[in-house]
């Protein structure tokens, strides 16, 4: 009976050392208290997870900086002008150039930067701008001042004294003087090539509130006659197209409440400059 209990521990020994070489674990010596009963054993040539070389790790994604912004809602100057004009070459803006960042403007570049595939913030970065550049031409003077705002010339010399509508080709601006003193000023508008407005010394000879054309039936509000059938006054076309149009030979103006406080100022017999 000794004989075969042996027998079967030393079998089963045996059998234990197999499933432990099988398994890739090796039994250690009882006498070892301090250490694990079972060490692994990986297979040759790979490194363990303590010494694996740090380029393994794996590594955060690279973040990507945002373009810069060159302009926004509420910024104002001569490059927001341009800005302006350009969306306008691209059909995305139809007011303007104003040369203030507003919301129309940021609504355009919004439109403009969804139909290109860039991030919609409505805020005109170094990418959209980019874009914007290839897609247009270098706008002229009259194109960023197409709906006026440009700044008025020095007054001829003989607007300085008496009442003076002092009107500049140059400038395309008209200043309402009174002995040297600009009471007002906007911009306005001239006639064609074909119909030119007359330049020289003249002077109002007949004001009519609510006057209408009888040659081009249109309406002539706040009308002050100089020359002939010439004369200042109020346009709703120039208000609405700006530079792109041409008057008959008047000089229109696009600001209703600016010359209707001028026309209750003027008087018959007040003089009129037109110059360059």
């Amino acid at each position: 009976m000794r004989t075969k209990g042996m027998r079967r521990s030393a079998s089963a020994l045996a059998s234990g050392a197999v499933l432990a070489v099988l398994c890739g674990c090796t039994v250690q010596a009882s006498g070892e208290e301090q250490r694990s009963p079972v060490r692994i054993e990986l297979p040759s040539g790979t490194p363990s997870p303590k010494s694996a070389p740090p380029d393994d790790k794996p590594s955060a994604a690279p973040t990507r900086e945002a373009p810069a912004v060159l302009w926004q809602r509420g910024d104002e100057g001569r490059d927001v002008r341009e800005l302006q004009a350009r969306l306008r070459q691209v059909a995305w803006l139809f007011d303007g150039p104003t040369g203030t960042y507003d919301e129309l403007t940021e609504q355009a570049v919004r439109g403009f930067q969804g139909k290109r595939g860039l991030q919609k913030t409505g805020k005109t970065d170094e990418v959209t701008w980019q874009r914007l550049l290839k897609m247009t031409r270098e706008p002229g003077k009259w194109d960023l001042y197409l709906m006026g705002g440009q700044p008025a010339d020095a007054p001829d010399g003989r607007c300085l004294t008496g009442r003076v509508l002092c009107i500049s080709k140059s400038s395309r601006t008209l200043r309402w003087m009174i002995d040297g003193r600009s009471v007002l000023t906007v911009p306005v508008r001239f006639g064609s090539q074909y119909t030119p407005t007359r330049e020289g010394v003249f002077s109002v000879y007949w004001k009519s509130r609510h006057h209408v054309s009888t040659l081009y039936d249109s309406p002539m509000p706040y009308a002050m006659f100089f020359s002939g059938g010439q004369a200042v006054h109020y346009s709703s076309d120039f208000a609405a197209t700006g530079y792109a149009g041409a008057s008959h030979g008047c000089v229109n103006v696009a600001d209703e409440r600016a010359i209707s406080e001028m026309f209750a100022q003027v008087r018959t017999g007040d003089k009129v400059v037109v110059h360059w």
